[in-house]
């Protein structure tokens, strides 16, 4: 069975080219561009450069939910995956990120997925902010796994491990995205015997807690996580969009193959594909939909490339 075929990429194409920010487009054309979009590793550096801050974090509105000039940690993933793409995980880059991550870090060696100076922008109703933010799994886990798949060292990670592991260890009562945030860390760490364990244990956990909808024609076998709006639900492909994830040992050949069949049907009558999460905002729901639009064929090229190999 193949995903994505050649009509569904030109139309989410035509959906980049019309809707897509710079950056998106520029990601695009690196993953599938042709002779006519070739690829080009500087212009999607500097696409992303414009988002970067002088002190090494990134604003702007790089992740859409996050608005204003003031650097925040759920910012990085979004940088550290473009950054991965592109075979950019140098220490010109990741040293400055690493330096402000350690200068904005929690006591207990995690960062806080929104800092203080969030306040005076625009936010979603979501994302309270504390006087003292503790470290959040949310962001430090999807920080820490790309880092150390890079192989940079730097002294804030050490810390920050620890304090992956502490709260992956912990996570009893959870929701899907932070058992996505954990999966990244875990997935960095693949001949680790502990890591294979506690993936194990999340994925009997997801299924227990109903994290997790099997079948897209039956949405009431799933529950929702309480914030999460009509319709937010999970499938394997989310805690699994590669197939070499720990997660992908999941669901069974069966599962995976309904939800990548549910991905594939949800491509839009414009060629792009919708968010699922609460929208407060016009403008983030435009900014949104080319990321999660890459997000999909890129999910679904890793699956057919696995399936042909």
């Amino acid at each position: 069975m193949t995903w994505l075929n050649e009509s569904m990429l030109d139309r989410a194409g035509r959906f980049l080219w019309t809707s897509g920010r710079v950056l998106e487009q520029r990601r695009f054309a690196w993953h599938f561009g042709g002779p006519a979009e070739p690829a080009d590793r500087e212009g999607l550096l500097a696409a992303l450069d414009g988002y970067r801050t002088p002190d090494g974090g990134y604003a702007f509105g790089l992740e859409p939910d996050v608005r204003g000039p003031a650097p925040q940690p759920l910012a990085v993933p979004t940088a550290l995956r473009v950054l991965a793409e592109a075979g950019a995980l140098g220490a010109d880059r990741l040293g400055p990120l690493c330096d402000w991550l350690a200068g904005v870090a929690a006591p207990d060696g995690g960062v806080p997925s929104v800092l203080r100076t969030l306040r005076p922008y625009p936010r979603p109703p979501w994302l309270p902010i504390a006087d003292e933010p503790p470290g959040d799994l949310l962001a430090t886990g999807q920080i820490v796994g790309p880092l150390l798949r890079s192989g940079f060292d730097h002294p804030w990670l050490e810390p920050a491990v620890d304090f992956c592991r502490r709260a992956v260890e912990a996570l009893q009562d959870t929701h899907p995205y932070e058992v996505g945030a954990a999966l990244c860390f875990l997935d960095a760490l693949p001949d680790d015997p502990w890591a294979r364990q506690q993936a194990r244990r999340l994925g009997e956990l997801v299924r227990a807690q109903r994290l997790v909808l099997l079948d897209p024609a039956h949405p009431e076998q799933a529950r929702l996580a309480p914030g999460y709006a009509p319709g937010e639900f999970h499938l394997p492909y989310d805690y699994a969009p590669e197939p070499g994830s720990l997660a992908r040992s999941w669901f069974t050949d069966a599962e995976m193959d309904r939800s990548l069949a549910y991905l594939a049907g949800q491509q839009q009558e414009d060629g792009g594909w919708p968010i699922r999460w609460a929208q407060w905002s016009p403008t983030t729901v435009v900014e949104a939909r080319p990321g999660v639009t890459l997000a999909a064929l890129l999910t679904l090229r890793a699956h057919d490339r696995a399936a042909a190999a």
